[in-house]
């Protein structure tokens, strides 16, 4: 046997800190009723964005896509939804 020492108070104690995320996934439509900034607002404080696109998703997100992949977010365009996540959160499209 292999004198292999785990203490897992610590271990949960670091688990407990990993998962304290700020935040939420908020859904809603993206028509272009809404103000670009709100759309930026919504992500810098730390939520994830699934928009369903009702119109071109190019002309509607014009006003926040920029600056969101400037500041390190993601935006993927899937099956006629926008998802728009902070920087920080992955967003996998590997098995896309």
């Amino acid at each position: 046997m292999s004198d292999f020492d785990l203490d897992l108070r610590t271990v949960e104690e670091h688990i407990d800190d990993e998962l304290e995320l700020e935040g939420s996934i908020l859904l809603d439509v993206l028509d272009g009723s809404k103000d670009p900034e709100a759309w930026l607002e919504a992500v810098n404080a730390g939520n994830v964005l699934v928009l369903n696109v009702n119109g071109d998703v190019n002309e509607l997100a014009a006003g926040f896509a920029r600056d969101i992949k400037e500041a390190g977010g993601t935006l993927v365009h899937f099956r006629g939804f926008l998802i728009v996540a902070p920087p920080g959160v992955d967003v996998d499209t590997s098995r896309l």
